[in-house]
């Protein structure tokens, strides 16, 4: 059989096709190449996406906003000062986008105007932080990212 070019270009473009599927299938089939979802529920999560828009809108009026400052004892959030401390329920979900063992959440169930995430919880890094509470019946949805 004699080799000419037409017949070396069909062995490259099969030979580059068979690379291609052999790369598409290995990728596909691979535990190694497996990777989580940032949460274990996302569709269900997508559904409740213009609440949590409207939460985010509500806490982005207040006249007084939630701060969040690091301090000595550990991670302060300062809820406004008009609210009856009392009155507000939620939950603090604190992310760490490195380690899914790291994350944790806490019950907002305070006497006073903040609430204190403990220090030793809080390892040095980037964390996702979530607010998420309710006061007289209207919702309010805080998110940011802080470095500790």
């Amino acid at each position: 059989m004699k080799f000419n070019w037409g017949t070396g270009i069909v062995i490259a473009i099969v030979a580059f096709m068979s690379f291609i599927l052999f790369l598409v299938i290995t990728m596909s089939t691979d535990n190694t190449y497996s990777y989580d979802l940032v949460t274990e529920k996302y569709y269900e999560q997508e559904l409740g996406f213009q609440d949590e828009i409207n939460a985010e809108k509500n806490a982005f009026e207040l006249k007084e906003r939630v701060l969040i400052k690091r301090t000595n004892e550990g991670l302060k959030i300062a809820f406004p000062k008009e609210f009856s401390p009392e009155e507000i329920k939620g939950k603090v979900f604190l992310y760490r986008p490195s380690n899914k063992q790291l994350d944790f959440e806490i019950p907002i169930s305070i006497s006073n105007t903040y609430l204190l995430v403990p220090e030793k919880r809080l390892l040095d890094g980037r964390w996702n932080i979530t607010i998420a509470f309710k006061y007289n019946n209207k919702e309010y949805l805080i998110k940011k990212e802080i470095e500790y």
